[in-house]
């Protein structure tokens, strides 16, 4: 079907058209939308003086005769635009019939015919249109282990290891159909089988388990299946430079911490593959990475594994040879470290993350390696996605790189006048004294890492932030460490915004090895009496010390005091107690400390971790100095706290105490774990969220609909008379 407005004008009657267009004046004519932005940008060019090239002027004079149209033609323009909508229409109709193709909202219709239960959506996790798709081809083997396996890892989007937990019996064997690796008694001269003992490849022989396996209790029976899933995800770090101690001992992390190395999850190749150890994130042991060092390390086929070093000994940066690596225990002896390297050979403690170099390199040389983390979420800066946070304008502010077109974050900045975007496009390590971000009125500044990258700014004293009126400065996926960030009150700062997006500023300012905080009591931003919009999103920070003039919110983040009776959140005047900061509003948050604010406007699915102790001069943990306005909504929030009303707040919701009690992993930045809810919280807490996902700074990832999902999933491809059960490595 074809319907052209012009060919159809052009077929009028000649005295038709002669009137029509006398009447063209008030009319947009025979132009599609489309043309009509191409006519407007033309005209702009003239306008403004820029000359038109052949093409331009020619399409400029078919662009303004098609718009002399008149009422009749402007009619025919209308029915063209809607007989093209009827027939993307009818296109759409032939691509909605397979699951590829077709239009969102014809997914669950699509999955109703071949029978597929609809689940929790889950944004970014697990596609509707996956699962569907994937639902015949499942159930050709459906009640197989791998498809199990594969079906957990789809509906959670966490990686999964399906366990026949009655191939781990001991039982007397059909002499006929002997198993020779079901040993009744372990080898205990094999150490891999003792490697793995606890965890979901634990090949180790058991005797039987009545418990209930739904209940995560009973494992190893005859019809029971279990399904193992790690809440942790490996996050990279590429040529990422190592903290140096001396001249031999480094250490992976860029903060110079002990922070054991994971593995980059292999993709399995075949649906009928099972997990394997390479498949999964979970830390690597020294003798794992000892004896299966070329599946960890990458080597000179450039496929990328989880560990790389690089050092520029030869006058540029190279990758180390695997031939030169060891792995031994850098566990610190005395005043050094245990088992430093001869000549040529470079060691690696993966538990410790720690490296040593062989004697003898040049001075100065520098160590760099590709590495994998562990961590929860997408929170705090790292090398996964963050394009959608960059902020967009019609007009491309002026873009400096760093270290592309000055060496350093200073000279960018002071580059900029004003005004602009500097960009960091490596995950380097940066150890400056910024003299800090001075933006122009009505103008904004943006120190951001590049995509997919995550450097380390190490600075030598607080940065400032100033900026003349209405100007807005916003800093993006940059862990911040060494000292805080200070936005203070002078005659010539009119500061109006500052954005955080994707930051760490690490809690503590900085870390001892061990991930203790050098400056607990440090606060890691400081806002004086500024008129300022302080907006805070998946960010990890320390405590902050924010002036009543300013006003606050925080989503999806992380506010560490780096103790429960520390103060996380006051105004900067430095008292015992202080007076009260800024109006605060927290939506998906977690808070480890004291709060004290004018105002809380609004909590929202976050938990707030604060106690006193003996001694404190605080009449309660969190106190809102006007709690006739805001509201507390599906958070938790000690009982004790003055704040305004509270809605579905634990723990008073709960029925009984112990089940709205908070329980974490760890509270120590640092730690793979820091800030998740233990499962072994209580129950109403792990649901307590508006939409029952936990509530805090994890709350995006849904945990508890991913279980439901799994469950739903498991009922459907379990074999009848079988039960499953769910474990959580991590």
């Amino acid at each position: 079907m074809k319907f052209n407005a012009q060919e159809m004008f052009e077929l009028l009657p000649a005295i038709l058209r002669i009137r029509d267009r006398s009447h063209a004046l008030v009319t947009p004519g025979l132009l599609d939308p489309a043309d009509r932005v191409a006519l407007a940008d033309l005209l702009a060019k003239v306008a403004g003086g820029t000359p038109l090239t052949v093409s331009e002027a020619e399409q400029l004079d078919l662009l303004q005769t098609n718009a002399l149209g008149g009422p009749l033609a402007s009619l025919l323009a209308l029915f063209a635009e809607q007989v093209a909508v009827l027939q993307e229409d009818l296109d759409q109709l032939y691509d909605d019939q397979f699951i590829e193709t077709c239009a969102d909202w014809v997914v669950p219709y699509i999955g109703e015919l071949v029978g597929s239960r609809a689940l929790h959506g889950i944004a970014g996790i697990a596609s509707p249109r996956a699962d569907v798709a994937h639902t015949i081809a499942y159930r050709r083997r459906k009640g197989t282990v791998p498809v199990i396996e594969q079906v957990a890892r789809d509906v959670t989007g966490w990686d999964a290891s399906a366990v026949e937990f009655f191939q781990r019996l001991i039982v007397t064997q059909y002499m006929n159909h002997i198993r020779p690796q079901c040993a009744a008694v372990p080898d205990m001269r094999r150490w891999e089988p003792l490697e793995r003992v606890g965890t979901a490849f634990d090949p180790i022989m058991r005797t039987i388990d009545v418990r209930r396996i739904a209940r995560g209790r009973g494992r190893y029976n005859i019809k029971n299946i279990g399904v193992f899933v790690w809440r942790l995800n490996a996050y990279p770090l590429s040529k990422s430079p190592a903290a140096r101690l001396d001249a031999r001992r480094w250490r992976f992390h860029p903060l110079g911490i002990d922070q054991p190395l994971y593995t980059h999850p292999a993709t399995e190749d075949d649906i009928t593959d099972l997990a394997t150890p390479l498949n999964v994130p979970q830390p690597i042991s020294r003798r794992v990475l000892t004896t299966r060092l070329a599946d960890y390390y990458t080597g000179a086929d450039n496929i990328a594994r989880s560990v790389r070093l690089y050092d520029d000994s030869s006058g540029s940066m190279q990758p180390i040879d695997i031939a030169k690596i060891r792995i031994c225990n850098l566990s610190d002896s005395g005043a050094t470290w245990a088992h430093l390297p001869p000549a040529g050979i470079y060691v690696i403690d993966p538990v410790l993350g720690r490296i040593a170099v062989p004697p003898g390199l040049p001075a100065g040389v520098q160590v760099r390696a590709d590495f994998h983390y562990g961590f929860s979420a997408d929170i705090g800066g790292g090398e996964y996605e963050r394009e959608a946070s960059f902020e967009t304008a019609q007009t491309p502010p002026q873009l400096l790189r760093v270290p592309g077109d000055f060496a350093t974050i200073q000279a960018a900045l002071n580059a900029l006048s004003g005004a602009g975007v500097v960009e960091i496009t490596d995950s380097g390590r940066y150890a400056e004294t910024l003299s800090g971000i001075n933006v122009s009125a009505d103008k904004r500044i943006e120190l951001r890492a590049a995509n997919n990258h995550r450097p380390t700014l190490i600075l030598g004293g607080p940065m400032t932030l100033a900026g003349g009126a209405r100007a807005e400065i916003r800093l993006n996926g940059l862990l911040i460490s060494g000292a805080g960030l200070q936005v203070q009150a002078s005659a010539g700062n009119a500061l109006r915004k500052l954005a955080i997006t994707h930051c760490t500023l690490v809690p503590g300012l900085s870390l001892s090895a061990d991930s203790t905080p050098v400056s607990p009591t440090q606060p890691s931003l400081t806002v004086g009496a500024l008129d300022l919009e302080v907006t805070i999103d998946h960010t990890i920070t320390g405590s902050l010390r924010i002036d009543p003039v300013a006003q606050v919110s925080a989503r999806d983040s992380i506010i560490d005091a780096t103790a429960t009776s520390g103060v996380a959140y006051a105004a900067p005047d430095g008292g015992a107690p202080p007076l009260p900061g800024a109006p605060l509003s927290l939506d998906a948050c977690t808070v480890i400390g004291k709060v004290r604010a004018l105002s809380l406007p609004l909590v929202s699915n976050s938990i707030v971790i604060a106690d006193t102790v003996t001694g404190d001069k605080w009449t309660a943990p969190v106190i809102a100095e006007r709690r006739q306005e805001g509201c507390i909504r599906f958070s938790y929030v000690p009982l004790s706290a003055r704040v305004p009303r509270r809605y579905q707040c634990l723990p008073e919701s709960a029925p009984r105490p112990e089940l709205a009690t908070p329980r974490f992993a760890s509270l120590r930045y640092g730690f793979a774990a820091y800030c998740q809810l233990a499962r072994f919280s209580g129950e109403r807490l792990l649901t307590g969220a508006d939409d029952e996902a936990e509530p805090g700074a994890f709350h995006s990832l849904y945990q508890p609909q991913r279980e439901t999902n799994l469950r739903i999933r498991l009922e459907e491809y379990v074999r009848v008379g079988l039960q499953s059960g769910i474990f959580y490595e991590s």
